[in-house]
């Protein structure tokens, strides 16, 4: 399985509109080689270099198996969109101006052999169970932002 972005590469940095600096909209994403046995996708996006870490940035869960993109700007049909971290749901950009030094942003995608049943509300400790349980692939699309602390 795998997730790309025409908007960046693995392992290169996150164009600003994409962050709290800009529009602080999600990018576009695309998602292949799912498998057959998968019953629901879910992304996550975490800050793995945050205070407390990870920080959760968006969490879509839900999405149809044959979803295999999102556009800028929207979530994933037919998905829906859990608790960040910051207590809202939705996507929130890298904001740089909260930290010093490059981070880790992990664009996960989960392929589940299940649905959840959950409510909007969810976050991701609600649904951490789930992912170590029922977890059939996972893909991975790392992107960077430099923070502006000092």
């Amino acid at each position: 399985m795998q997730i790309t972005s025409p908007a960046f590469d693995n392992g290169q940095y996150i164009p600003v509109q994409y962050t709290c600096e800009g529009p602080n909209i999600n990018p576009p994403l695309r998602f292949e080689d799912v498998p057959r046995k998968a019953k629901s996708l879910l992304l996550t996006v975490e800050d793995r270099d945050a205070t407390p870490a990870p920080w959760v940035h968006w969490l879509v869960f839900n999405i149809p198996p044959t979803t295999r993109r999102t556009d800028e700007g929207s979530i994933p049909e037919g998905g829906t969109e859990g608790y960040a971290n910051g207590g809202t749901p939705g996507y929130e950009g890298p904001c740089p101006k909260y930290f010093k030094g490059t981070h880790r942003y992990a664009f996960s995608l989960y392929a589940l052999d299940t649905r959840l049943d959950l409510p909007a509300s969810a976050c991701k400790a609600d649904i951490q169970a789930l992912i170590n349980s029922r977890t059939v692939a996972v893909a991975e699309l790392i992107g960077l932002r430099e923070g502006i602390l000092s």
